[in-house]
């Protein structure tokens, strides 16, 4: 411990020098970031925890230099990587099946970044990934000592505090729609749809009626916020995750009798209407425009008419470059010079000519290349089948609350890789945190002793 009492003895020097300087105010600040420290050396999955429930809360510092998670996140790196340095953390806690895509696909993204059509927003691409992948290394060595439990209630918590401010303030809201802490209404409801399986896991495991009630009240309040948002395609990933979870709970239907059907089509016949009355007129428009694709909503709607342009410009990137693509980054250059740009852009402004794809995978396979793109899908894809295996594993086990716990992490998961399809986040910290969770907890479940059978 003698590498922890130097740290002390600096931010004790820090604090003096503070105290005789000019900024005498700012000594408590040291004071706080030796507490914090301290806290972080001894108990480092409290970091991770603090990382997910600041990310929904990040727009509170987007005028600052400093955010909460930066701070954390670095600190956190600092400590495990002293840690592993003094062999208090073992190094096999890095092994993973995920490194074998990981590693092909940041070779070729090196590689990519050499034929780049602009270095510069290839190096702001970079940038901007190496949070993702600083994340995963950081939930790899601490993602088994993270308290599941916590998790889901402080990311549910956190999710639900946007929802309500979104809801019922203008101040938090794009034109209308619902946008969070966030400058885009379909990145907040992406987290909306990441925390819904969440709030579901913890109205069911609530211990008492007052707790059910919490719970069940955040996952309104959820989905209020979704509904705000109009966001189509989070409507559209809600409802098959939603799906995924009430068939892992089918075997629970053997408890319904009759007479319970009556009361289940009485809360539908309030339910439905309330919400249909409920839900903005915008968003019932935009729900209509997607049942009339075939008949020109394209044309009419200009958000369907600009995806569809992405999709035109991404493809023929991807024929023009297949293997190693135009660069990290550089879709909005190529977007920028087509006809589209100008067609779509209301005012001429350069961030309405410099667009993204709003589409992840299409944006990884033409700015990467195809081999990239498929290492980037085969990531994702491996990471829901440990979540598969590590849910059987604790089945086998007999472990059902457990297993509930994988059912609903995969849900989150799942949610976030379908959302992808709909948005540009390749560097969205619950991807990078829940992609190398997959892992661990599916190592976690099957290195589990098996009970034995009675005889």
């Amino acid at each position: 411990m003698i590498f922890p009492l130097s740290i002390v003895s600096f931010l004790g020097l820090a604090c003096l020098a503070l105290l005789a300087s000019p900024y005498p105010f700012l000594a408590p600040g040291a004071v706080l970031g030796l507490v914090g420290v301290a806290v972080l050396y001894r108990k480092p999955a409290w970091g991770l925890l603090g990382i997910a429930a600041l990310v929904p809360l990040e727009g509170f510092f987007k005028d600052n230099a400093l955010s909460g998670t930066k701070l954390i996140g670095a600190s956190l790196a600092l400590i495990l990587m002293l840690q592993l340095a003094m062999h208090q953390i073992p190094s096999d806690r890095l092994r993973s099946n995920i490194w074998r895509f990981l590693i092909g696909f940041m070779a070729l993204y090196l590689l990519s970044m050499l034929n780049t059509d602009d270095l510069g927003m290839s190096l702001g691409h970079l940038r901007e990934l190496s949070v993702g992948l600083i994340l995963f290394v950081i939930t790899l060595l601490i993602g088994r000592e993270m308290n599941l439990d916590l998790f889901a209630k402080l990311v549910t918590l956190s999710v639900t505090l946007t929802c309500a401010l979104a809801m019922f303030s203008s101040k938090y809201q794009d034109q209308g729609r619902a946008a969070g802490l966030l400058e885009d209404p379909n990145a907040f409801a992406m987290l909306i749809a990441f925390a819904v399986p969440l709030a579901l896991l913890l109205v069911i495991r609530s211990p008492n009626l007052l707790h059910r009630l919490f719970w069940l009240g955040c996952f309104i309040l959820l989905l209020g916020g979704m509904t705000k948002t109009e966001s189509r395609s989070g409507l559209v990933v809600l409802f098959l995750s939603l799906i995924i979870g009430a068939w892992h709970y089918r075997a629970h239907l053997t408890r319904i009798r009759p007479r319970h059907l009556g009361f289940a089509m009485l809360g539908l016949a309030i339910i439905i209407p309330l919400a249909i009355y409920a839900m903005p007129p915008g968003y019932v428009a935009r729900i209509q425009s997607l049942s009339i694709l075939s008949s020109g909503a394209k044309a009419q709607d200009e958000s369907l008419g600009r995806r569809a342009s992405y999709i035109v410009v991404g493809s023929g990137m991807i024929r023009e470059n297949p293997l190693l693509g135009t660069g990290p980054g550089t879709f909005p250059l190529h977007y920028a010079t087509t006809g589209y740009a100008k067609a779509f852009s209301a005012n001429r402004k350069i961030g309405d000519l410099y667009r993204r794809a709003h589409n992840t995978y299409l944006e990884i396979f033409s700015e990467l290349g195809i081999p990239a793109g498929l290492l980037f899908v085969g990531m994702l894809a491996l990471g829901l089948y440990n979540m598969m295996r590590a849910r059987r594993a604790w089945m086998q086990r007999r472990n059902w609350q457990q297993a509930d716990m994988m059912t609903h992490l995969g849900m989150s998961f799942l949610s976030l890789t379908l959302f992808l399809m709909f948005l540009s986040a390749p560097n969205q910290k619950y991807v990078w945190i829940m992609l190398a969770l997959t892992s661990v907890l599916r190592l976690k479940a099957e290195e589990s002793p098996i009970p034995e059978a009675k005889a």
